[in-house]
């Protein structure tokens, strides 16, 4: 009874292994099939399939399963494994109609993947490069406008990362080196958070300094460019007979 079970059981996974098979026997099947997960947003099962179609190269659609396969890492958020997968189509086909697709979007992947201002840049720095030579590129591209707004919003966190160095060496009493990063901030001559920040503990670093004339310098500008803010009125008192 024991033994029969057993060959039962085998066979059914046999059977279950054959109608695998059968289900994917052509490139050609798995790439609709890819495509029926990809449409119901199953993107791992699509991923697998489309790695697997871009592997066999032996159909005309290596490209488009390449492509697919990077979209759906993007579309789960895995943006390293579609970093890899966007690269290796810039790669292979440097000359396709989607190579311009592939760099926007490694770009991309870089920015997501980039971590918080306080921390490391080296990714935002990468992801900047890549949407510049996006541009130069492709500058008739219709995404040409969003490449230069994900420049901004890099550059905005490389900015945003001076004033965070800035701050910390200022709690540590470093101030001659939080001096020197406020001013990369205030020297760019933008009106942000980061700036008014910056312009701030300027202004009360060289009043702990008794460097007068560069203290009141820095709050004439906090007072100018943002007048309405708490760090101007927190200032105005201190600096209202200095």
């Amino acid at each position: 009874m024991k033994l029969r079970l057993v060959i039962i059981l085998i066979v059914m996974a046999l059977l279950m292994s054959c109608a695998k098979t059968a289900v994917y026997k052509s490139s050609e099947e798995k790439l609709a099939k890819a495509d029926e997960f990809y449409a119901k947003k199953k993107y791992a099962r699509a991923a697998e399939l489309y790695q697997d179609v871009y592997f066999e190269r032996s159909t005309a659609h290596t490209a488009y399963a390449l492509m697919r396969q990077a979209d759906s890492y993007f579309a789960l958020n895995k943006f390293a494994e579609a970093r890899v997968a966007y690269e290796e189509f810039i790669n292979a086909f440097p000359k396709h109609e989607g190579a311009s697709t592939a760099m926007f979007q490694s770009a991309l992947c870089m920015l997501e993947e980039s971590l918080p201002a306080q921390y490391d840049q080296a990714e935002t720095i990468a992801a900047i490069n890549v949407f510049r030579r996006f541009i130069e590129k492709y500058p008739n591209d219709e995404r040409y406008q969003s490449a230069i707004e994900y420049i901004r919003k890099g550059q905005n966190k490389l900015i945003e990362k001076r004033y965070r160095n800035g701050y910390i060496s200022y709690m540590m009493k470093d101030y001659s080196a939080a001096l020197m990063y406020f001013d990369e901030v205030t020297e760019l001559g933008n009106e942000n958070e980061w700036d008014r920040l910056s312009l701030y503990y300027s202004a009360i670093i060289c009043k702990k300094q008794d460097r007068r004339d560069e203290a009141r310098t820095f709050y004439q500008s906090l007072i100018q460019k943002y007048p309405q803010s708490k760090e101007a009125k927190k200032l105005s008192k201190t600096f209202a007979k200095y």
